[in-house]
């Protein structure tokens, strides 16, 4: 199969998963630059951040439409992970390769056992709850700057149990958090993206953000839940399947 044909059916697959769970996307994004289109992991992390940033602005101004962005909270969050998300962008061009497919790895499976368990309520006063969600920003924007995934799959969840959003809110939400960490991180990384393969990234980028849209439809037609649960189960899939390659 060309490369051109996988990059197509990967960003489909990653625009669809954005736009239905408002994360995750980026989760399949670098092992699929990875192993099916030959990125070495650092190349994988900058051109996931750019068809992340894209796709989430295009799911961002879909969830927009639909009223189920909270902006002034969304803001709040994201801007803790703002620093962050720069600084770890910075760091992940001089660690090993090996390192950051073992982080990757953790982060995949972790994101597929939050998905899986259901969601627990917080308890804490009004101020216990904005430290509490500052400090998820401030992590999600790490892991964004480090491993050029969005963290929608870890925002959702802070969203909902945190800060108590119903789980359209939250979902439509953690597409901003996206946005602002990718970007953030992206300015860290300019030079580098000019080395990218654009033959692929293009196409790549262009399937995920029309995936997207077909994703926010599917969000309206099949159960939250349901999907997680999938959506999940194919990112165990994944963690053991970069793990095995990590230290093989």
């Amino acid at each position: 199969m060309s490369a051109l044909v996988l990059a197509l059916v990967a960003g489909g697959v990653v625009g669809l998963a954005l736009g239905a769970l408002g994360g995750g996307g980026s989760v399949l994004a670098v092992p699929a630059l990875i192993y099916l289109l030959g990125f070495t992991p650092a190349e994988a992390t900058t051109a996931s951040l750019l068809i992340v940033t894209a796709t989430s602005l295009t799911a961002l101004y879909a969830h927009a439409r639909a009223g189920h962005v909270r902006w002034k909270a969304g803001a709040a969050f994201a801007a803790a992970g703002v620093l962050p998300a720069a600084l770890a962008g910075a760091a992940a061009a001089r660690l090993p390769q090996a390192a950051l497919t073992l982080a990757f790895a953790g982060v995949a499976a972790l994101a597929a056992i939050r998905m899986l368990r259901p969601a627990a309520a917080v308890e804490g006063d009004r101020e216990v709850r904005k430290g509490r969600a500052a400090g998820a920003g401030a992590g999600l924007g790490a892991l964004t700057g480090l491993l050029g995934v969005g963290g929608g799959f870890l925002a959702v969840p802070a969203l909902v149990t945190v800060l108590a959003f119903e789980m359209r809110a939250a979902v439509g939400t953690s597409l901003l958090v996206i946005s602002v960490n990718s970007l953030a991180s992206l300015a860290t990384r300019f030079g580098a993206a000019g080395a990218l393969d654009w033959a692929v990234v293009g196409p790549f980028t262009a399937a995920a953000v029309l995936g997207a849209w077909d994703g926010k439809r599917l969000a309206g037609k099949v159960s939250g839940p349901r999907l997680q649960r999938l959506f999940a189960f194919a990112l165990l899939a994944v963690a053991a399947f970069m793990l095995v390659e990590a230290v093989t």
